[in-house]
């Protein structure tokens, strides 16, 4: 399966689900755009790493691992999202010492804080972008200086929502009992963001 090269294009707020971002990637070599789902937390280390200008007084987490990898020579070489199932994309991190690569399970949202604080490449394959990857209406008003803002347009906001957070519909249906059994199984599986998702659909019960 060949790898598409994802840039990051902005970061948009949920105004429907709160405390959730759209980590919207972009495809390299094309116009389709990858929104993922991700938390509050992640979505601020993902910014501030863009932003350059910005230095917390003390090293955040992805911060602490950057740290903590350099001083014993472990190289992040580049992060793939390699699957997707029921909306969630799975991702790995490619990593490297003393020439002996080893290839590290990670969620998604930490692999591209990661891959952004060692300027590592981010890759997905192609099937999971045709299935997921979909194309924006951008402002063609918008200055070209504004390309690289950190938030995206708002007039694709309403776009990125349907797309990223549209898979909320599937928990209207089931029980509380049948959520309850979902949240569990998120959280013995470390899904925290899908965990976030159904528990936000318990509290609205």
């Amino acid at each position: 399966m060949s790898l598409v090269r994802l840039n990051i294009k902005g970061i948009s707020y949920s105004q429907t689900q709160n405390g959730a971002y759209a980590l919207i990637l972009n495809e390299v070599d094309g116009d389709r755009k990858l929104p993922i789902v991700i938390g509050a937390f992640e979505a601020q280390s993902i910014a501030i790493a863009l932003e350059k200008e910005i230095r917390p007084p003390r090293p955040l987490t992805h911060d602490l691992f950057k740290n903590f990898s350099d001083r014993f020579q472990i190289i992040v070489k580049q992060v793939i999202i390699h699957k997707l199932v029921d909306g969630v994309f799975y991702s790995s991190l490619i990593c490297e010492r003393d020439n002996i690569e080893e290839i590290i399970d990670a969620r998604t949202s930490d692999a591209i804080a990661l891959a952004l604080r060692f300027q590592a490449p981010i890759f997905t394959y192609k099937n999971i972008l045709d299935k997921a990857g979909i194309y924006l209406k951008v402002n063609p008003n918008k200055d070209e200086q504004d390309e690289d803002s950190i938030l995206v347009d708002e007039l694709i906001a309403e776009e990125i929502e349907t797309t990223a957070f549209g898979d909320e519909d599937i928990y209207k249906d089931k029980s509380l009992e049948e959520l309850h059994t979902l949240l569990d199984e998120a959280v013995n599986n470390e899904d925290y963001e899908l965990a976030a998702k159904i528990r936000d659909e318990i509290s609205k019960r």
